[in-house]
């Protein structure tokens, strides 16, 4: 179909997704890059963030946490790190990071890894925003 393009979704472990979509929404290192059929050719790193793409009316959520995509006019290709499909996130495990990771911040002990701490947080949060949207 002219008014697509395959998506290809992949983590070291599995392949989430492969099939013919007609926009996506990606989050690039630099902000989030919105892309149609026939976009010019880029490649970026990936940020932690929301990863979702449209089929006519339906519209499919990931959590991505780091990697890269290739964009190209008629495929679009995203090496993520880890990304879970918003149907697939463990929302209890999610809220537990969440909590533990915002403790560590409260407690700014000298031996507590702050930028570690800051990245789980941020990635307890966008897995809870994926989740909410796929249920």
């Amino acid at each position: 179909m002219e008014n697509t393009f395959h998506l290809r979704i992949v983590t070291p472990n599995r392949q989430l997704v492969s099939e013919d979509v007609e926009e996506c929404q990606i989050p690039g290192k630099a902000g989030y890059l919105g892309v149609l059929p026939g976009h010019a050719p880029l490649i970026s790193e990936l940020k932690i963030g929301e990863l979702s793409y449209r089929r006519g009316r339906d519209v499919h959520y990931l959590a991505v946490l780091g990697g890269f995509v290739e964009v190209l006019p008629d495929q679009v290709t995203v090496l993520a790190e880890t990304a879970e499909k918003a149907e697939e996130i463990d929302v209890p495990r999610a809220q537990s990071a969440k909590e533990r990771a915002e403790q560590r911040l409260k407690q700014q002990q000298p031996d507590i890894d702050l930028e570690r701490a800051t990245v789980a947080l941020e990635r307890a949060l966008i897995r809870l925003q994926v989740a909410a949207k796929g249920h």
